[in-house]
Order: structure tokens, then C-alpha cells, then sequence
């Protein structure tokens, strides 16, 4: 057998060997950590007998590997169903896989689990750990292993079998021992696992919810009970920190208390309504951005919302996101009775297509970059609905840039540039990037081969003459053509899919575009599609999460508050107000009768980035005493009114880089 190493070395072996014995034969600490291996791509047992030969790389238990995560995890869930079933022997399992930021598992059992059991559970947990236990596997042929799951009567599992042996009518079922087979407890399982219960990490049970037998509600009710594992306690105390923190930033709650936005059924779910907070946020949003565009040679466009439905079909996104559109409207517009089909618009570059299309075009006018705020729609399933992250009706920050092949190149560089500025200026400074190509199912995309070949090749110079590192995702390609997408790592460790830059050869040649060459004969023009933002609302969404409502004072809603201390200075505090709102400031005027402390807590609570106390010493010499709503920063004590009106400026000018001082 001969392995090939990650580093590109080599290992010779004359007999069958498994990942263990590759480990122990680079070294004995290497084979101690390992928890697993990943043979040819696919993570394995770390004693499983390799594949013949094969690339392995061999998986330890690292706090942020996701390998390690899922064999930890999926682990996990076994040693929570044998907790669950000592507690409760009548338990049927039906299935626990691991899952994003930890695991489940299915069961039916008349008793009701509630999270006061959880402490109950996870101290059996912690009791099977403890035994250090090995997860055995081991396999049975078709009739044997379904003869054996129909004496114990599971039918769940039998389902679960059954399925597996539709899809490989030919392969063998697999079952997983905590410690010895026909003696201690086990799962019909395909594995892979840690080596031994006793490698489990840290974990934590955190919910429990209602489910069914294959998501049919009219199907068995099963209970899910939630957990998560790490490879350590620091690394679960970090993620359960991390989530105590996503509760807190919540911008679902933030932004009702804030006032920023509502969604209300009457106007129907997924569909946000922007309140006049929010409202403003947005307007700033746009504006900042549509400053940039203008400098570096955009123009604006409005498109309708909705079109005929053989615009989309000309496009391909019909029927290509047909599950996730809403259903078609059909409008009778002729004499003879004649019906026309129209949809609300999944997206905005076949309107972009047709303004190309409109008029003719010469080399000499390309690049043309059209941009637009336009708003789309997308039927998404009720259950997947999450406040501003996932709605049915969203704007993107959306432009399209018509251009020739020989500029190809520059202009992704500067759509690249644009995403970055974006980031910057929002304090997102932990960026991963990917280049999304296609798949091994080439009946997935559109347009020739060759095409594709040469747009991908161009965006991979493009990111090594930038000198950015990007990750390859082989599949995750537009249909249309390959694409960055940048995610963005909040202030508390949470990354979010943002903005992403499109190359695309299919619509020009589906719109039959055009431009006149220096040949004088008739081109086809090469497309780029890009959105920093990717939509408003989600947008939004993570920014209210990211300062937790306490947005800079560029950005803020409401950026001063003036505060007087009582109804004797309110000739003065209106005159504070007056010079603020002549100088462009978002202001406003606290003319409650509550005392100056409950004034300055509603302000801090309502995230004000200044509040300008005003009494009798400001109205004498001409000054405000500021507060800053940090609490690092509170009181900055009297400034001259004209001084803190510059300063505030300033900040707003530099977007945060110069802050007002005492």
C-alpha cells in the first residue's frame, strides 16, 4: 500500500494497514492524539483498515477542526442515546446525527424529557465517558443484519436499514459497540467514531423539541433532544459565552426595542417592515454606498418588481429556483382572451439585460455598470423564516458591469477592492474567502465548457495577483458561472456569508448581447455580478448583532440627545438643539419631567451614541456637558457647544476614526 501524506511524502506498507498504525509508524505522540483519519476525503475510524492506496491525513482533537468536531459529536450522541435508555429502558431510538454547532437525537418514548432531566442525563453521560469504553464496529451481510433489527423490533431502524440497502443493494450493515458487541450497548451505525468513549471532549445537553418520523407531522411524535461537544471545556465554555452573547444581540430584539423594524402577518410573514429608526439606517446604508459607486463610475437603474415569466425563462432562473418562488400571476391583456404569465423577480440582472439591450453599444463605451437597490422575492419555507436573515422579500445592493474580455480582470479586481472597502469600513476585519467552481455535475450549470474554463482561470489570477488567500469549493458555483463569496467573522466569533462577486458568459449569450468591436464586427460582452452588502435586511440583520444596537455615530438612527436638567434651562437646551440640527446632527430633546439620571439611562438604553447635559454653568458660558453612551468613555465632561459640533462632525466625516474628546 502506498499512502500518500499530506506534505505530499509518502509511506510504503506491504500488507493491509489501518490509520493507526500510519500514525504510529510518523510517531508515537501523532498516534496518542488521533482521534480519526480522513482517507481519499472521507473521514474513517482511526482503525479501520485503509482502502488500499489512498490519501490520508490523520484528524486530532483541535478545538476549531470541523473532522474532529464530527467524530467527537456524532460520538456524543451515542453516549447521550445509552444515557437515555439506562434512565429510560422502554426508549426507541431512531436516529442521531451530528449537526452544525453539535448533535441530536430522535427518540419515542411516552415520557416526556424536559431540560430539568438534563442534569439526570448528562451525569450518566459522564459515567459512560468515564468507563473509557472503545466504539467497536462491526458488520452483518444484508440478511443477517435484518434479521437481527427484526427480532429487536425497532421500526425505525429497520427503516433506516432499509433505506441504506435501496441505495446499495450490496453493502453490508454496520453496527457500533460501546465496549463489546452483544454485551454492551449498540447502534445501527455507519460510523466513524472516536476511538474510545473516553476521547469525548466536553459536551453540554441544550434543548429539547417536538419532531416526527421523517418530518411528517401526521407520523409518529418523537422527542429531539439537542447537545454539543467539544474537543475541550475552554472551547465549549467559549461557545456556550459565544451563544449567552448571540442572546443578548439578538437583532430580533434589539431591533423591536430599538424600534428599527417589525414583521407583522398581516402584511405577511418574512415581509419586513422598516420603522422610521430603521428606516434611516437604511437610507445611510445606501447613500454611503451609492457615494462610492458614483466616484468609481456606476450609474443608478430602477427595474420593476415584477415580470413576464419569459424574461426568467430566458434567464434561467425559472425553472431554476422554481421551488423557491412564488406562485405566477396570470393577467389577461388581449382582446382574443389571451393570458399573460408574470412573477415576482428572484432577481434583478435580467431587467439589468434588457437596459443593456436597449440601445447599441461600441467598445469604447464598455465598462457600463449598472446599479440598483432592487428588491427580490423568494417563497421561502415558513419553518426557515428568521427575522431579518431570512425573509421573502429582500434588496440587494445589486450591479452588473458589462464589459469585454480583455477587462475581465481589472474590473473583478475593483469589485474585490469595493467588497473590501465595505468591510473595513463596518469593522469586519476577519474575512475568509472562497472561490466557488463547479461540481462534478456539470448538468448543474449553463453555457460552454470552455467558457467556464477561461472565467474560472481568471478569477484565480486575479485573487493570487491580489495576494488573497481563498479557499476552492468545487460545486458551489452560480449555475450561471464561478463566484467569491466573502464571509465576515463578527465581534463575537460568528462568521456570515456577505457579499459575493459573480463572472458569468451564460446571460450575454441567453440575451444575445452585443457590443461593435474595434473590428467593427459584433461582440459578446462578459458580465459581473456583485453585491457587498448581499441584501439589506440581512445586512442589517448583522450589523445590529455585531454593535448590538449601538450602531457608530455615522450610522446611529438618533445621534444626539439633549438632556436639560430641568424646565429653567429648556430657552438654553432648545437653543443646543437648534445649533445641533443646523449642523446636519440626528438630534433630539429629553423635555420629560423625570430627573437628569433617568434621562441619561433611558438615552444609554436606547443607545444614543452623545447626550449633551445642559444646566445652569452650560447656559452661562456656552458649553454642554457630553456623555458618551461607552462606558469606557461615560463622562467627557463641558465642551464649548461650537467645539463638540465640530468634533461630532468630524466623527461622522471619518466614519468613526476620530471620535470626539474632552
Amino acid at each position: 500500500m502506498t499512502i500518500t501524506l499530506p506534505d505530499g511524502s509518502t509511506k510504503q506498507f506491504d500488507q493491509p494497514v489501518s490509520a493507526y498504525q500510519v500514525a504510529e509508524s510518523i510517531g508515537a505522540r501523532l498516534a496518542k492524539a488521533a482521534i480519526g483519519a480522513k482517507a481519499n476525503g472521507q473521514v474513517v475510524d482511526l482503525h479501520e483498515t485503509l482502502p488500499g492506496d489512498c490519501r490520508l491525513s490523520i484528524v486530532t482533537a483541535k478545538d476549531d477542526d470541523a473532522d474532529a468536531l464530527y467524530l467527537i459529536r456524532h460520538s456524543t450522541a451515542h453516549v447521550m442515546a445509552e444515557a437515555i435508555q439506562r434512565i429510560w429502558p422502554d426508549t426507541k431510538l431512531v436516529y442521531g446525527p451530528p449537526v452544525d454547532n453539535g448533535f441530536y437525537y430522535d427518540v419515542e418514548l411516552d415520557t416526556p424529557i424536559s431540560v430539568d432531566d438534563f442534569e439526570r442525563i448528562e451525569k450518566e453521560m459522564a459515567d459512560i465517558i468515564a468507563e473509557d469504553r472503545p466504539f467497536t464496529r462491526y458488520e452483518l451481510s444484508a440478511d443477517e443484519g435484518m434479521a437481527k433489527l427484526q427480532s429487536e423490533g425497532s421500526v425505525y431502524k429497520i427503516d433506516n436499514a432499509q433505506r441504506a440497502l435501496e441505495a446499495d443493494p450490496d453493502a453490508t450493515l454496520s453496527w457500533y459497540a460501546t465496549g463489546e458487541p452483544d454485551k454492551n450497548w449498540e447502534d445501527l451505525c455507519r460510523g466513524p467514531h472516536v476511538p474510545s468513549t473516553g476521547r469525548i471532549g466536553a459536551f453540554k445537553l441544550m434543548s429539547v423539541a417536538a419532531s416526527h418520523w421523517k418530518g411528517d407531522t401526521a407520523a409518529a411524535a418523537l422527542q429531539r433532544i439537542y447537545g454539543t461537544a467539544f474537543a475541550n471545556k475552554k472551547a465549549l465554555d467559549q461557545h456556550l459565552e459565544q451563544l449567552e452573547q448571540a442572546r443578548q444581540r439578538d437583532h430580533r430584539v434589539i431591533g423591536q426595542k430599538l424600534g428599527l423594524f417589525t414583521i407583522d402577518e398581516k402584511a405577511g410573514p418574512g415581509m419586513v417592515l422598516w420603522k422610521p429608526a430603521g428606516g434611516m439606517v437604511r437610507n445611510l446604508l445606501e447613500e454611503f454606498l451609492k457615494a462610492k459607486l458614483f466616484n468609481v463610475g456606476y450609474d443608478i437603474v430602477y427595474t420593476p418588481h415584477i415580470g413576464k415569466i419569459d424574461l426568467y425563462k430566458t434567464s434561467g432562473h425559472y425553472p431554476y429556483y422554481a421551488e423557491s418562488q412564488f406562485p405566477t400571476i396570470k393577467m389577461s391583456e388581449h382582446a382574443s382572451g389571451g393570458e399573460d404569465e408574470y412573477l415576482l423577480r428572484p432577481m434583478n440582472c435580467p431587467h439589468h439585460c434588457l437596459i443593456y439591450a436597449s440601445e447599441p453599444h461600441s467598445y469604447r463605451d464598455l465598462p457600463i455598470r449598472l446599479a440598483e437597490f432592487g428588491t427580490v422575492y423568494r417563497f421561502e419555507q415558513s419553518g426557515e423564516l428568521s427575522g431579518m436573515t431570512r425573509v421573502r422579500g429582500f434588496t440587494q445592493d445589486d450591479a452588473h458591469i458589462f464589459c469585454t474580455p480583455e477587462q475581465v480582470k481589472q474590473e473583478f479586481r475593483e469589485t474585490i477592492e469595493l467588497v473590501q472597502f465595505v468591510f473595513n469600513t463596518f469593522g469586519f476585519e476577519d474575512v475568509n474567502i472562497s472561490l466557488s467552481i463547479r461540481g462534478e455535475k456539470k448538468d448543474k450549470y449553463v453555457g460552454d465548457p470552455a467558457g467556464w474554463d477561461q472565467a474560472e482561470q481568471q478569477l484565480r489570477e486575479v485573487l493570487d495577483e491580489m495576494g488573497i488567500d481563498f479557499e476552492v469549493c468545487p460545486g458551489e458555483a452560480a449555475f450561471y458561472g464561478p463566484k467569491v463569496d466573502f464571509m465576515v467573522r463578527d465581534v463575537i466569533g460568528r462568521s456570515w456569508q456577505l457579499g459575493t462577486v459573480q463572472l458569468d458568459y451564460n446571460l450575454p449569450e441567453r440575451f444575445e448581447l452585443e457590443y461593435i468591436g474595434s473590428d467593427n464586427a459584433a461582440h459578446r460582452p462578459v458580465m459581473i455580478h456583485r453585491a457587498p452588502f448581499g441584501s439589506l435586511e440581512r445586512f442589517m440583520a448583522i450589523l445590529i448583532e455585531h454593535f448590538a444596537g449601538a450602531f457608530p455615530l455615522w450610522l446611529a438612527p438618533e445621534q444626539v440627545r439633549v438632556l436639560p436638567i430641568s424646565d429653567k434651562f429648556a430657552d438654553y437646551a432648545q437653543s443646543v438643539y437648534d445649533a445641533c440640527k443646523a449642523a446636519g446632527l440626528r438630534v433630539t430633546m429629553d423635555n420629560s419631567s423625570e430627573r437628569v439620571n433617568a434621562k441619561i439611562r433611558v438615552a444609554q438604553e436606547m443607545k444614543i451614541p452623545y447626550m449633551l447635559v445642559v444646566g445652569g454653568r452650560d447656559a452661562e458660558a456656552g458649553t454642554v456637558s457630553v456623555r458618551a453612551r461607552e462606558a469606557d468613555r461615560g463622562d467627557l465632561g463641558a465642551l464649548p457647544l461650537e467645539d463638540f459640533i465640530t468634533k461630532a462632525k468630524r466623527e461622522v466625516e471619518t466614519n468613526g476614526a476620530e471620535q470626539v474628546t474632552a
